[in-house]
């Protein structure tokens, strides 16, 4: 989805889970041992409360990295074969290439055709419409 709806849906579906687990985790802690492990978990998850707020009003963040591990998979996984890839210069170009495909298959567009149309397209297409050649605004 593109990121204004996907803050939208974050809006109304996530930000009241975020403030009734702050609530909650705030009103537990007073009942706990100050030294027991989940008094520690609690402090731990309170701390770091702020720092995952950000994820409500942008759309373009996610709340972990489990997205872009599992795109990596199949790089991991390939690791020995892409040893001779060439050089800096064509490390980098694979990473563009990869991290384009791996957009395309995120967003539920077949890669190929994606990037076919968008190549076939980009030439003539004006640089401050760029975002129209994205793969959430696939054709």
């Amino acid at each position: 989805m593109p990121p204004d709806q996907r803050v939208e849906i974050r809006q109304a579906e996530a930000r009241p889970v975020f403030n009734t687990l702050d609530a909650w985790l705030s009103a537990q802690l007073p009942d706990i041992s100050g030294k027991s492990p989940l008094a520690v978990a609690i402090r731990y998850a309170l701390t770091r409360m702020a720092r995952m707020r950000p994820y409500l009003d942008h759309g373009i963040l996610e709340l972990d990295n489990n997205t872009a591990e599992r795109a990596m998979w199949a790089v991991a996984l390939g690791r020995k074969n892409y040893l001779f890839i060439g050089s800096q210069t064509g490390g980098k170009s694979a990473a563009i290439g990869y991290t384009l495909i791996e957009t395309a298959k995120l967003n539920g567009v077949d890669p190929q055709a994606w990037l076919a149309d968008t190549l076939a397209h980009i030439a003539d297409h004006k640089i401050n419409r760029i975002d129209e050649l994205l793969p959430w605004n696939a054709r």
